[in-house]
């Protein structure tokens, strides 16, 4: 069991003890110290936080707990209850708030939980920020308020349909030419709040939608990161019933991928890849995506005239060099789509209604989209970490025994050979190094992977 705590929250496995899992005691402590941070920053100001969660089984028990340790410090709450991750982001600017907490593990299993922590502009924090509050954490530095300055509570159940309404507004969704469309399309909402969120928003698309676990029980039926050897019956569904397409998203639902209409994945690589080329399309501009997102965004973006540069992973390195670039999309290789236009988050509602509106002006079935596109394979693999194996000493043997190719080492260490790529990086939410690969055929990414991890275990001793 594990407790993780980074510069973009605390994530663990619910259960335990304190400082080893996400405990009752962990969750106190770290709202607490966002919150006191909240009051430096806005000194006598009184605060307002927005609060959502997703539907995992422990997300109730979070949520009440950090909820009135923020109360105890004297900060009010707008509690949206069952929600999404970009769907908190859209609402803290909304509501003029002056933060908000997610409470989602994201892609990790049900036994996962997390607090992801949002400034005033409903972005992720920075990582000085991030390491104040740590920094807070650890030193319980914490003054909670006196009883008549005790924080209130407000409910709003209504932000999913309002985020519904703040996509349907932007200029390039066109609902009218998608509805024109019939699109039949089959949702895998993994039980969570994705199974309230995307047929919500398919419906006011005029879309015709078949669920396929969008109960928001917290039970995941699959693994809920949404690769393809999760996704065999969502895959049968979509052939079966002669769907154009098939939808998944991950459990906070800021991760999307699609099914093509003939069961085969169209690549949550791909998903950036198709939105970039729509908007490109319709309003020239510049791209960024993570070092370890494929190679197809930059050849899409350098096709519309573009320019495209890659990141450090993780959102808030994508957000940072996306303003800097003035990237009018950009996202992560994830299925992860920033559409500076809404918010600068990733936001899964989002990417399905640019989306379908670029599968409905070019009249293909989304085989034939995907197929339209360049052709490049990845390979995502990993090593779990014990405590006796020295990464960074890992990394820089890595690094040295190919010094003669093109080397990043901005993030972990990318080489970029001429044909293919690898990219190797110590993961921020996971026990683990994430081996990345890309090329032109499944079999030479996986071959390149492979190769990269015998040659890391040799390393390793493992």
């Amino acid at each position: 069991m594990t407790l993780i705590k980074s510069i973009s929250g605390i994530r663990g496995t619910i259960g335990g003890k304190p400082s080893d899992n996400l405990t009752p005691i962990d969750a106190v402590k770290f709202a607490s110290a966002y919150g006191t941070w909240l009051k430096k920053q806005k000194k006598d100001k009184k605060l307002t936080v927005v609060i959502g969660r997703d539907a995992r089984l422990s997300g109730e028990m979070i949520q009440n707990l950090v909820i009135s340790s923020l109360v105890g410090l004297g900060i009010d709450i707008i509690d949206l209850g069952l929600s999404t991750t970009p769907t908190v982001e859209v609402a803290v600017p909304m509501e003029n708030a002056d933060g908000g907490i997610i409470l989602t593990a994201s892609h990790n299993p049900k036994q996962w939980n997390a607090l992801k922590l949002l400034n005033d502009k409903g972005e992720f924090l920075d990582g000085a920020n991030g390491a104040e509050i740590l920094e807070i954490a650890e030193s319980d530095d914490f003054s909670f308020a006196e009883v008549d300055d005790l924080g209130k509570i407000t409910k709003n159940d209504d932000y999913i349909d309002i985020h519904i309404e703040e996509v349907l507004k932007l200029p390039l969704v066109d609902a009218d030419k998608i509805k024109k469309a019939n699109f039949k399309v089959v949702v895998d909402g993994v039980n969570s709040t994705g199974g309230i969120a995307i047929p919500k928003l398919l419906n006011a698309l005029g879309v015709e939608t078949v669920e396929l676990y969008c109960e928001p029980t917290g039970h995941f039926p699959h693994n809920p990161e949404p690769l393809k050897e999760h996704l065999t019956d969502l895959s049968e569904l979509v052939v079966k019933e002669k769907a154009d397409l098939g939808i998944v998203v991950d459990p906070d639902v800021d991760r999307l991928a699609f099914i093509c209409n003939d069961g085969e994945m169209f690549g949550e690589e791909y998903t950036l890849v198709a939105c970039a080329d729509f908007v490109l399309g319709k309003t020239p501009g510049n791209t960024v995506s993570n070092m370890s997102s494929s190679r197809a965004l930059r050849d899409i973006t350098l096709k519309h005239n573009g320019n495209y540069e890659a990141s450090a992973v993780g959102e808030v390195n994508v957000v940072t060099l996306m303003k800097k670039n003035e990237a009018i999309i950009g996202g992560e290789g994830n299925g992860g789509i920033i559409y500076p236009e809404l918010h600068y988050g990733r936001d899964s509602l989002v990417g399905v209604a640019l989306f379908l509106t670029h599968l409905a002006e070019v009249g293909m079935t989304t085989r034939e989209l995907r197929d339209s596109y360049p052709s490049y394979f990845m390979s995502k693999k990993k090593i779990q970490l014990t405590p006796q194996l020295d990464v960074d000493g890992i990394l820089k043997s890595m690094e040295a025994k190919y010094a003669g190719e093109n080397i990043s080492t901005v993030d972990g260490v990318k080489i970029d050979f001429p044909e293919n790529w690898v990219h190797l990086r110590k993961s921020n939410t996971e026990p683990i190094i994430r081996i990345y690969t890309e090329a032109a055929t499944q079999q030479e990414a996986d071959g390149l992977a492979d190769r990269i991890i015998n040659e890391i275990k040799e390393i390793a001793g493992i």
